[in-house]
């Protein structure tokens, strides 16, 4: 059984920047949560950040999409790596009995 080692070093630095960003969209959408209860008692102001998300989300749609493709990508390829290793571990176990 043969490893590679540089694919698993790579797959598991690509999986902890996904970790950290996950940890600072978290904390972010907890930041933004309090903000916007502040905020939620002026409509206007609420309508005005609507407008500027919407426009920023128009803006950079193409880049939205692609880090969301290469996300589910890199989610599909460690669902498969995962697999493979199950797959070499039932292996081996049967080898052994």
């Amino acid at each position: 059984m043969a490893h590679n080692h540089n694919a698993k070093s790579q797959s598991n630095l690509s999986l902890g920047k996904q970790v950290m960003a996950g940890t600072i969209a978290t904390a972010t959408v907890n930041t933004g949560g309090k903000l916007m209860a502040k905020v939620s008692k002026h409509p206007l102001l609420v309508f005005g950040l609507g407008m500027v998300a919407g426009f920023f989300v128009y803006k950079y749609r193409k880049e939205i999409i692609s880090g969301a493709t290469k996300t589910i990508d890199t989610g599909k390829d460690f669902v498969l790596q995962q697999k493979e290793n199950l797959e070499d571990i039932v292996a081996e176990a049967k080898e052994n009995q």
